[in-house]
C-alpha cells in the first residue's frame, strides 16, 4: 500500500479573522521531514477533494522552499492562495517560478515586514501580503490611530486590503480592523483581549443563548441542542454548574452537557436561558477568543483514538473546552474543574497534562502553531500516526462554516 503524502507532512493552522470577528479563512501551516522530498501536488489532491462551498478558504503557508518551489511550477488555477516568504524571492528560480505562478492565474500572498515592502515589480505578483509591524511602525499605527481628520488617516502606515500577524494589543488590532481596513488578522491577541475586559464579569456569548433557546422552541434534537451547547465554554460550564447546584437538589452528579438536558427538562433549561441573557455578553473581540476554544475542542475530539465510544469522545471534548476556562475566569484551572463532577481524566489532562486525554490535547494544542518540531515529538512521545493526525485537522478545519456575505 503506498503511504499517503500526509504520512511525510507535519501541519498546523492559524485561523484568520476579518473587521466582523469571524473567521475569514485558515492559515495552513506545511512542512516536511529534513532531506525528504515530498509530493506536495498530492496535498492540494486531497484537500480539493476533502473541501466544499461551505469550507474556509486556505492560505498555504509552506515551510521548505522545496514544497513553495513544487507548487509555484505545477500547481493548477483554482488551488488555494499560497504565501511566499519575501526572503526566499532572493532564489532567483524560485523568483521565476513565481512570475510563472502569477501568469498561470495562482493567487499569491507576499509575507514580510510592513517597513521593507517589495519594489513595484515583485509587488505585482502578489494580490495581498501577509504583514509582520516591527515596534516602531506599531507605535506610528497606534498614533495614528489615536489622530484625527484626514491628516491621521495618511499617516498610518496600515495598508487597506493586506493581512497582518502577530498582532499582540488589542488596540493595534482595532486599529488594523476597523481603522485601516485590513483584509484579515492571523491569530488573535487573546490575552491583551481578556486582559482589557477583566473587570467585565465573564458571561456566554449572546448570539449562543440565543441560538440555543430558538434550538428548544423549535424542538431541535438533543444531540442539536447539545452541540450548541459546545459552541460557548462558558455558558457549558455555567450550565454544569447549575445543574449540579445544591438548590436543585439532584441524587446523581451531572457529569456531561447531555445528561443536564436531559435531567433538566426543556421547561427548566428555557427559564435558566432565559435568566442568562440580559446579562449575557456581546463583545465581538470575544467571539474569536471563543471559537478558538471551540476549534480546539472539535480538534481534540477528532484526535482521540478510534473505536472510542460516543460518550467518551463527549468527555474528550468538553475537557479540551474546559482547558481554558482559567484565561476566562482568572483563576487556576484546577480549583475551576474541582466544582463539577467531572471523571479525573479530564482533571488529569486539563490540569497535570497526564492520563488517557492528555495526547490529544497535547496534539491539539500544538497544531494551533506552525511549531513543527513540536508536533513530532508530540507524535513519537504519544505514538501517535501523523498521517491521522493530519486527517483529523483537515477534517476539522473543512467541517468549519464561514458565514458568507448576504447577496444584495
Amino acid at each position: 500500500m503506498v503511504q499517503s503524502v500526509l504520512g511525510s507532512l507535519v501541519l498546523g493552522y492559524r485561523p484568520l479573522w476579518n473587521a466582523a470577528r469571524r473567521m475569514a479563512g485558515v492559515q495552513l501551516f506545511v512542512a516536511g521531514d529534513t532531506d525528504v522530498r515530498v509530493d506536495a501536488l498530492h496535498l492540494l489532491r486531497t484537500i480539493d477533494e476533502l473541501w466544499d462551498a461551505s469550507s474556509p478558504p486556505l492560505l498555504l503557508a509552506p515551510r521548505t522552499p522545496q514544497i513553495l518551489a513544487e507548487w509555484l511550477e505545477h500547481a493548477p488555477p483554482g488551488s488555494p492562495s499560497i504565501e511566499v516568504p519575501d526572503a526566499w524571492l532572493a532564489d532567483p528560480a524560485l523568483f521565476e517560478r513565481a512570475r510563472d505562478a502569477q501568469r498561470r492565474g495562482l493567487k499569491l500572498v507576499w509575507r514580510g515586514p510592513l517597513a521593507r515592502l517589495p519594489e513595484p515589480d515583485v509587488a505585482a505578483l502578489f494580490y495581498t501580503s501577509m504583514l509582520t509591524m516591527d515596534a516602531d511602525t506599531a507605535v506610528a499605527a497606534l498614533r495614528a490611530g489615536k489622530g484625527a481628520g484626514p491628516a491621521a488617516s495618511q499617516a498610518s502606515p496600515i495598508i487597506a486590503g493586506q493581512m497582518y500577524e502577530d498582532v499582540a494589543s488589542r488596540a493595534l488590532m482595532r486599529q488594523c480592523l476597523d481603522g485601516g481596513n485590513a483584509l484579515a488578522l492571523a491569530g488573535w491577541p487573546v490575552e491583551d483581549v481578556l486582559h482589557s475586559l477583566r473587570h467585565q464579569p465573564a458571561a456566554a456569548a449572546h448570539e449562543v443563548v440565543h441560538k440555543l433557546m430558538k434550538a428548544i422552541d423549535d424542538e431541535q434534537s438533543l444531540d442539536g441542542q447539545e452541540q450548541i451547547f459546545g459552541e460557548d465554554p462558558l455558558l457549558a460550564y455555567r450550565f454544569m454548574t447549575y445543574t449540579n447546584s445544591a438548590a436543585l437538589g439532584l441524587r446523581t452528579g451531572v457529569d456531561s452537557l447531555r445528561r443536564g438536558l436531559v435531567m433538566m427538562g426543556y421547561e427548566s433549561i428555557q427559564r435558566w436561558l432565559g435568566d442568562q441573557l440580559p446579562g449575557a455578553s456581546t463583545e465581538p473581540d470575544l467571539r474569536p477568543v471563543r471559537e478558538s476554544m471551540v476549534l480546539r475542542a472539535r480538534l481534540a475530539e477528532q484526535l482521540i483514538e478510534a473505536g472510542v465510544g460516543k460518550e467518551l469522545r463527549a468527555e474528550m471534548y468538553l475537557c479540551a473546552l474546559f482547558s481554558q476556562l482559567d484565561l476566562l475566569l482568572g483563576e487556576p484551572l484546577g480549583a475551576i474543574l474541582r466544582r463539577l463532577p467531572l471523571s479525573e481524566r479530564v482533571y488529569d489532562a486539563a490540569v497535570l497534562r497526564s492520563g488517557p486525554y492528555a495526547p490529544s490535547l497535547d496534539m491539539a494544542s500544538a497544531l494551533e502553531s506552525d511549531d513543527a518540531p513540536l508536533v513530532r515529538d508530540l507524535c513519537e512521545q504519544h505514538e501517535l500516526d501523523r498521517e491521522q493526525v493530519n486527517r483529523s485537522l483537515l477534517h476539522v478545519l473543512r467541517s468549519w462554516v464561514v458565514p458568507r456575505p448576504r447577496a444584495a
